[in-house]
């Protein structure tokens, strides 16, 4: 078996290395799984360099989410050999196998498209919370959003369409209006100094109260200010670099509020009944073709570091998924 490991934090090209793992024997309840797909996500790469919220006792294997193929089981029915299953959340994917117990593994539907599913446990959700979690909204409400090309920002618009709600898509290229519309984005805009003057105008000066921030900086600034008063600005990513803020203007006068929001701590706030609620509705969503992303590239795992370079270039045009075991 083959991993990819780190034993210190720090550029992800410089602190990564393919190893080999000795087979262990399955104990009693535990399943062998193939990995098929996984993907490289912003959290991945953040946890390579030492800057994400929660980091591994090192060394450790990176990745988050995944479909695998059981390939052995010992004492549980739960799971057969050849069933396809979600890789456990937070399983350190990026390797040919893993074990998990088999009682713990959730099946795909039939029919689903393995890519697709390697990448439900992360952004998926992320979205689906956020558009829940903060403000009711109802059919016919706006919902503004940076980084609005990315796949939770896809996600978002998808989703939103399902519920009712129209989006404001902010990006920083004109070159992605077209696709977002395509998707279902009922405005897109370029990220600018006019940005609320902007929002008042495409939305018939409705009452925005919703705003998704993935950027931090001036970014988060200019959705809190083209906000209605009371309404909620959502940070759940740095991609600036910078710390999310308000203006004074926004916070005072327009009593906006500017959460934050971790898919790790809201799944350790949460009850498993609603989280397996909320992954059988989204795999039931990719399964039928309704939630899906871009996949820029599939990379074998002895390329790693080609996979990483392509994830951490900007530009790029879907995820980049490592498939340990050939391509799916």
């Amino acid at each position: 078996m083959k991993a990819v490991r780190f034993s210190t934090f720090g550029h992800p090209l410089k602190v990564t290395e393919l190893v080999e793992e000795p087979d262990a024997a399955l104990k009693p309840g535990e399943a062998r799984l193939e990995v098929l797909a996984t993907p490289i996500n912003p959290s991945d790469v953040l946890t390579l360099t030492g800057q994400y919220g929660q980091l591994p006792k090192l060394p450790a294997t990176p990745g988050n989410e995944g479909v695998g193929r059981v390939v052995e089981v010992k004492d549980s029915t739960a799971v057969r050999v050849g069933d396809l299953v979600f890789l456990p959340l937070g399983a350190g994917t990026w390797r040919t196998h893993l074990t998990a117990p088999a009682e713990a593994l959730m099946p795909l539907p039939p029919g689903t498209d393995v890519q697709q599913a390697s990448m439900m446990f992360v952004n998926p959700p992320t979205a689906d919370i956020m558009l829940r979690q903060f403000v009711t909204l109802q059919p016919g409400d706006w919902v503004l959003q940076n980084a609005a090309n990315s796949a939770v920002g896809r996600y978002v618009i998808t989703l939103a369409k399902l519920a009712g709600y129209k989006t404001v898509n902010v990006v920083r290229r004109e070159e992605l209006a077209a696709e977002l519309t395509a998707l279902g984005a009922d405005a897109v805009l370029v990220d600018a100094e006019n940005l609320p003057e902007r929002v008042r105008e495409v939305t018939g000066g409705a009452k925005v109260r919703l705003a998704f921030d993935a950027v931090g900086g001036d970014s988060t600034m200019r959705l809190g200010d083209s906000l209605a008063t009371g309404g909620v600005v959502v940070n759940y990513g740095g991609m600036s670099g910078k710390a999310p803020k308000l203006s004074t203007a926004a916070t005072i006068f327009k009593d906006i509020t500017l959460r934050g929001f971790w898919l790790v701590l809201w799944m350790k706030r949460t009850p498993r009944e609603e989280q397996r609620a909320l992954f059988t509705r989204l795999a039931g969503l990719i399964a039928n073709g309704t939630l899906k992303t871009a996949v820029e590239g599939t990379f074998a795992l002895e390329d790693i570091k080609d996979a990483l370079a392509r994830a951490m270039e900007g530009g790029r045009g879907g995820k980049v998924l490592l498939t340990p075991n050939g391509k799916v």
